[in-house]
């Protein structure tokens, strides 16, 4: 008994931060404390999502984001406790939110970094009590210290990040990020208030059997990617979608898997964002041994040219993600011939 009661809980977030500090020869503390504002507003976030029946703050706000998508309550509430976090932090000089029409300038022009977010991904699922998420990437400044931060901060390629992760809120929290240095999961232990390491050195497999997308667009998916989700269901893979980014991602990384979210008739560039959803999870995918692309391209050496950019997204284990690519590509070059 006495053995169970003084068992070692595990690594805290912080300590492991700290003791990864030397992977950062050019970093005094900053992106310590900068992680460290992302995971104390996620706890802020976990706890208004866990009451958010009780408090009235589920559902619409009954206003638009700049993407023209219905904004919810929890989406504005994450992005305020997100955005106060990061400012007053002092680490951040900029933030490109979802929420945002333009350039969030924190201030803090001292700053050495600027973070894009999604503040939270699959929001309108609050409703039904089903996953959702954020998605955060850390970029260093373009722009000269002591100025305000400008578009040329923020519109940097995905192999510029230094750091990129999500929190999943669900039946346990989880705090996931890589620095460059491979991916670590953490858990969120609410009596005491400190997300713990639960999943050290996350691997992503090689192959999978699960396919996920939403086969509601199916009729207007390129005839490509028809053929691969055929394949798919002549080898009896499970079909698994969540409609929350964040979930799909998550259950894929664990399991083997691939997400896909294509061109379609409705969203002809795809319709997940670049800068805060795309490649904060390429990031992750590539650093755990996965791989992510528009079916064509590397996501991470995707050019953004503008702060709202869309992508479609093909991510997950390599095997799957190259052989969605090959359908692609193999009946584009017929269709040519």
């Amino acid at each position: 008994m006495i053995d169970k009661l003084t068992a070692s809980v595990g690594t805290a977030l912080d300590r492991f931060i700290q003791q990864k500090q030397e992977q950062f020869p050019y970093a005094t503390g900053e992106l310590s404390q900068l992680l460290r504002d992302i995971a104390l507003a996620s706890k802020i976030i976990n706890r208004e999502i866990n009451r958010a029946g009780l408090a009235g703050i589920e559902g619409g706000a009954g206003s638009n984001n700049v993407q023209g998508e219905a904004q919810q309550k929890l989406d504005m509430i994450a992005d305020v406790r997100f955005t106060r976090a990061l400012s007053k932090g002092g680490e951040t000089c900029g933030i490109v939110s979802e929420e945002m029409d333009d350039i969030i300038d924190t201030g803090n022009h001292h700053a050495k970094y600027i973070v894009t977010i999604d503040p939270l991904d699959g929001s309108s699922n609050i409703d039904v009590n089903v996953l959702v998420g954020t998605i955060f990437s850390i970029y260093r400044r373009r722009s000269p210290i002591g100025r305000p931060p400008t578009e040329e901060d923020m519109l940097q390629q995905g192999t510029e990040q230094i750091a990129a992760g999500y929190v999943l809120y669900g039946s346990s929290t989880m705090l996931v990020y890589s620095t460059g240095y491979g991916v670590n999961g953490f858990t969120y232990e609410p009596s005491l208030g400190e997300y713990f390491l639960s999943h050290p050195n996350m691997q992503c497999k090689e192959d999978g059997s699960i396919f996920s997308i939403n086969e509601g667009g199916y009729n207007t998916f390129p005839e490509g990617l028809k053929e691969y989700i055929a394949m798919c269901k002549e080898r009896e893979y499970s079909a698994r979608y969540i409609g929350s980014l964040v979930g799909d991602f998550h259950r894929n990384l664990l399991k083997g898997g691939i997400y896909i979210y294509p061109s379609t008739s409705k969203y002809s560039k795809g319709k997940l964002r670049l800068l805060y959803e795309c490649n904060a999870l390429a990031f992750l995918a590539e650093q755990s041994g996965g791989m992510a692309t528009n079916g064509y391209k590397r996501i991470l050496e995707l050019k953004p040219t503008e702060l709202h950019e869309r992508t479609p997204f093909y991510v997950g284990s390599k095997n799957m993600v190259e052989e969605a690519m090959r359908c692609l590509q193999q009946l584009e070059k017929v269709e040519k011939i």
